[in-house]
């Protein structure tokens, strides 16, 4: 069997939509740059509510979890019944937690604000994965990393913007970037009605029938991706949720020069999910994936030890070699789970949420046992994980020929 999975056979293609598939990655990154600016900011949360690191992690993890538990159902049902206005309907639910966050005055509220947040990921995400499919003109990885990318840029935005206009103004000034939520649910209705002509039956186009490998191989292959997923996300967690509090203890840096930090970890995040997915339609997406989680480990082990000088530079190959990652892992698993492109991609953002958010909970109350570098030297090892790779199988290899009807 070979060590690598390839691209699949060249086959005729649709033209790839890039208007459409730049109107979802422009509404994924105005989604994701509202939901970031709620992580930077939680050193105000955290003094002007006077809460622990452990609130803090819990914050995160009411956000992600709430996001995660429901993506899987919700592509689950859009697979069997597309619902591309369910797009604005999502976006709605990011609106209106943005302005909650932007009155909360307890920790209570806090949680709150985060659920609705979390609401709108879990009813986005694998309704627009499906859309960015949709448009793929068969180039499946370009189009999940256009798609990632954009809110991989905005969850980059938000730390900026945070420190820009919510640190000096407070609390309420996240009110303003309510009207970013309006303008995505906008663009995403003209998205869901370019994605409801394409389901009417006039217009929808024939693809082969690919039958999917045994359920034995499914199900191993799965648990291998889950667990590669569970070691890109828990230490994701440990940079998103406390990078901003590892570089003010241990480098003793103010809240605007550690957020420029967290910024640059997040755009070089943007920059390898952009090339991601394309690098893996070339060479085959098990090869990146490999390179990706283990090939980050000598730098994860690094980061704890190093200069502020160096701080930066890490934080930026780790984020970008981590991140190329995740679009390939989205196209293997909907090419191990043929038909089932909503509900595989609710899965996995799903889980990204969940573990990201579990991890952030887990790590905030090491954190006040050991202290946050202690965090960093304990999070350093889990890119080891990324060994479990070399039992991904070779998809096209293993899958049978679907026969014609």
């Amino acid at each position: 069997m070979s060590s690598t999975t390839p691209a699949p056979a060249a086959a005729p293609r649709a033209d790839t939509r890039f208007p459409v598939l730049g109107a979802i990655s422009f509404s994924h990154m105005l989604n994701d740059m509202m939901q970031s600016l709620m992580l930077a900011i939680y050193p105000l949360f955290k003094s002007n509510l006077h809460l622990s690191f452990v609130q803090i992690g819990f914050i995160t993890l009411t956000y992600q979890v709430t996001a995660s538990i429901l993506q899987p159902l919700v592509g689950l049902y859009t697979d069997r019944k597309p619902r591309p206005f369910s797009l604005s309907v999502g976006m709605g639910f990011t609106f209106c937690g943005l302005l909650l966050l932007s009155r909360a005055d307890s920790f209570g509220h806090v949680l709150v604000a985060a659920a609705c947040v979390g609401m709108g990921s879990s009813i986005f995400h694998p309704e627009s994965s499906r859309v960015a499919r949709l448009a793929s003109g068969g180039r499946h990885g370009l189009a999940q990393s256009i798609f990632q990318v954009g809110g991989n840029a905005g969850t980059a935005l938000g730390p900026l913007l945070a420190a820009a206009f919510i640190v000096p103004h407070g609390q309420s000034s996240l009110a303003w970037f309510s009207i970013a939520a309006l303008l995505a649910m906008v663009v995403l209705g003209l998205v869901g009605r370019w994605s409801a002509h394409q389901q009417r039956p006039g217009h929808r186009r024939a693809h082969a029938e690919v039958a999917a490998p045994p359920r034995a191989l499914v199900r191993r292959t799965l648990a291998v991706l889950l667990a590669l997923v569970f070691s890109k996300f828990f230490y994701l967690a440990s940079i998103n949720t406390y990078l901003i509090f590892y570089l003010q203890t241990r480098f003793g840096l103010g809240l605007r020069d550690a957020q420029l930090h967290l910024f640059v970890f997040l755009a070089s995040v943007a920059a390898g999910t952009l090339l991601g997915g394309p690098i893996g339609d070339r060479i085959g997406r098990k090869r990146v994936i490999w390179a990706s989680i283990l090939g980050v480990a000598p730098f994860t082990l690094a980061l704890p030890y190093a200069p502020l000088s160096l701080s930066a530079p890490l934080t930026a190959v780790i984020g970008f070699v981590l991140a190329s990652a995740f679009p390939s892992i989205i196209v293997y698993a909907q090419e191990l789970m043929p038909g089932k492109v909503g509900a595989v991609a609710g899965l996995f953002f799903g889980l990204a949420f969940g573990l990201g958010g579990i991890g952030a909970a887990a790590l905030g109350q090491l954190a006040d046992v050991i202290g946050i570098v202690g965090v960093y030297k304990v999070c350093a090892f889990l890119p080891l994980i990324g060994m479990l790779a070399a039992f991904l199988p070779d998809l096209h290899a293993a899958r049978p020929r679907a026969a014609k009807a």
